[in-house]
């Protein structure tokens, strides 16, 4: 079927990989969508989207999944569409599933790139993450996990050339986490933005975030004016989508919130500024109110 413009096939996958669907993005380039919502033993913590670049050599994955067995996941579903080997693994950020299976891919091979940045927010809460995941997940889901780090770190700007494949990754700064990267590659104008875009459901605030320079991190995005987006949550979108699920989202709240803070309100009644121009967005009753108070301790010493 096509989509927005360019084909989009569905790849039937069974046993690990069942969880994740395959979306061929652009000659060459896939994303691998998992679900909109919670992590659980069926998902194995891949409740997030993943990116696949095939190459002339070899394989590029973008992030690893949350686990041994949630890497092994994504190799079974990359195994429907090529037998080349995944030689490096570029970690997105800080969330469990875009680092915590970077030793499945070491052990076989693989060199893991992350931004500095990246590195010391997985080393900061990597202990509560894999905690998260053994409830979420089950101790079953989780076993065999070991947390490990990038091979290569860099600062802001990393460019990676394999096998007739140009990706320039960038760290903006903070965003959905402190270390988040966006990967693009100029000859298909296909951009991964890991959790600087969520689409389709609403993005989560959280204490590892900056709603302020998020703004930033998608601004910097989109100077490479990308036709798609591979988000970090959700189908490949084009450019539009991706803008107005998260970057129209994070200006419209804080452009609520300020006034209201400027009136003297306070984080209790902050829940209350309007949002539901995003009610559309999956998770939106869950997620609304716990944004904008985050928003609101963000914004009250700014």
């Amino acid at each position: 079927m096509k989509r927005f413009g360019w084909v989009v096939a569905l790849i039937a996958a069974t046993g690990p990989a069942a969880a994740l669907e395959v979306v061929n993005v652009a000659e060459g380039v896939y994303a691998l969508v998992g679900d909109l919502g919670q992590r659980s033993p069926e998902n194995l913590g891949n409740n997030a989207t993943f990116g696949v670049i095939v190459t002339e050599t070899s394989v590029v994955l973008i992030d690893p999944g949350a686990g041994w067995k949630a890497a092994a996941a994504i190799d079974a579903a990359i195994d429907t569409f090529t037998d080349k080997p995944v030689r490096y693994v570029i970690n997105s950020g800080g969330q469990d599933h875009r680092w915590l299976g970077n030793d499945y891919w070491q052990m076989q091979g693989a060199m893991v790139i992350a931004s500095a940045a990246a590195v010391e927010d997985q080393k900061s809460r990597g202990s509560v993450q894999m905690t998260g995941l053994d409830t979420l997940v089950g101790s079953e889901g989780l076993s065999g996990t070991t947390p490990a780090y990038a091979d290569m770190e860099f600062d802001s700007e990393y460019v990676l050339e394999v096998g007739g494949v140009r990706l320039e990754i960038t760290h903006p700064g903070q965003a959905h986490t402190p270390g988040d990267s966006f990967i693009w590659m100029p000859s298909t104008k296909v951009m991964f933005s890991g959790d600087i875009v969520y689409v389709e459901r609403m993005l989560t605030i959280g204490d590892q975030s900056h709603s302020g320079t998020w703004i930033e991190a998608f601004e910097a995005m989109a100077e490479k004016a990308p036709e798609i987006v591979v988000p970090g949550h959700g189908q490949p979108v084009p450019f539009a989508t991706a803008k107005a699920d998260t970057y129209d989202y994070l200006v419209n709240l804080r452009a609520q919130m300020g006034p209201y803070i400027e009136e003297g309100g306070d984080i209790i009644g902050s829940v209350e500024v309007e949002q539901q121009a995003f009610s559309y967005l999956q998770n939106f009753d869950q997620l609304a109110r716990r944004n904008a108070q985050q928003v609101f301790t963000e914004m009250e010493w700014e």
